[in-house]
């Protein structure tokens, strides 16, 4: 039975509010409110919004409030919880119909709510239930952005690589798909005697992650290898390797020159001599020698001359 919570509920609502945060704690950073606070917000929502509780045989099983924004034709469901005896039964459709049909009343014409990126499960039933994600919260330590606000900062260059002869064609791609990505000042195109084709461009150049969206686009569009390698805030070399728009292999001189990452992405971040060798013919105990990682770009060779490294590796130019 789903039925509309009244203040004289507060003793039932605390109790599925204090199961609730048991079960779902506060992300790192975010301070849990008391239930004195939580019951000013609760108690706004029952004469002003829409409570519900549903009931079964035992007793209280869940409950979701939901209030109408005061600016726009929003509703938000702020609180669901079912306890775990009555999951997957329908106690969160039938919740959400009540509240939905009390916001409706109240002149919503959409509802929203938030849903930590972590609780995979409640995720999946907003999903099933009709909603669809259009804002992500993302939270960071201090530490961790001082970091990186105050890493090194140097210029970023780079250029596409195309392994094909057909400078034409690549040219006539580039030029169709560069004004996409904003406004340029020029994009060259260098066939080389090396079966490679250099695509450089002046808004590319500077933007690393746009040079990586080119890459790609080239590697799409012609149908073949093609390398997008750069050096980054003029302390590491970045490379990576693309088949058919898809990468098989990236490289990151400083894995971590954005901020700390987890283990398994800094050694991701390493060169895989075999798959460079299948698609640049270098030698993989070559690559091994020479695309190294570090924790630091103090030890590795500067990051200009790294870079000139790969490109005479790799057969670029």
């Amino acid at each position: 039975m789903i039925r509309r919570a009244t203040v004289a509920d507060e003793p039932v609502l605390r109790e599925l509010w204090e199961d609730f945060e048991a079960e779902i704690p506060e992300s790192e950073g975010f301070e849990p409110e008391t239930w004195d606070e939580e019951w000013v917000d609760v108690r706004r929502d029952i004469e002003e919004g829409v409570v519900c509780i549903a009931e079964d045989d035992g007793g209280a099983i869940g409950y979701m409030r939901g209030r109408r924004l005061e600016r726009g034709a929003m509703g938000r469901i702020t609180t669901a919880y079912v306890r775990p005896r009555a999951r997957r039964q329908g106690v969160t459709r039938a919740l959400l119909g009540e509240v939905v049909a009390g916001l409706k009343e109240l002149g919503a014409e959409y509802v929203s709510l938030h849903v930590l990126v972590s609780n995979q499960p409640a995720r999946a039933v907003w999903q099933r239930l009709g909603f669809e994600e259009t804002e992500i919260l993302m939270t960071a330590p201090v530490s961790e952005l001082e970091a990186t606000a105050t890493a090194a900062a140097g210029p970023s260059h780079g250029a596409v690589y195309v392994q094909t002869d057909e400078a034409a064609k690549i040219e006539q791609i580039a030029r169709r798909y560069v004004p996409r990505l904003g406004r340029s000042e020029w994009t060259e195109v260098t066939a080389s005697d090396r079966g490679w084709v250099s695509v450089r461009d002046e808004l590319c150049d500077r933007d690393p992650p746009l040079l990586q969206r080119l890459a790609k686009e080239l590697s799409y569009a012609s149908g073949t290898v093609v390398c997008a390698l750069g050096v980054e805030r003029g302390a590491a070399v970045r490379y990576a390797l693309y088949e058919r728009g898809n990468v098989v292999d990236e490289y990151l001189s400083v894995p971590e020159l954005y901020g700390p990452l987890p283990p398994g992405d800094v050694i991701a971040l390493g060169a895989n001599p075999r798959v460079v060798s299948r698609l640049t013919g270098a030698d993989p105990e070559r690559v091994r020698r020479v695309a190294r990682t570090a924790a630091s770009s103090d030890e590795l060779p500067p990051a200009e001359e790294l870079h000139d490294q790969i490109v005479e590796l790799f057969g670029l130019a």
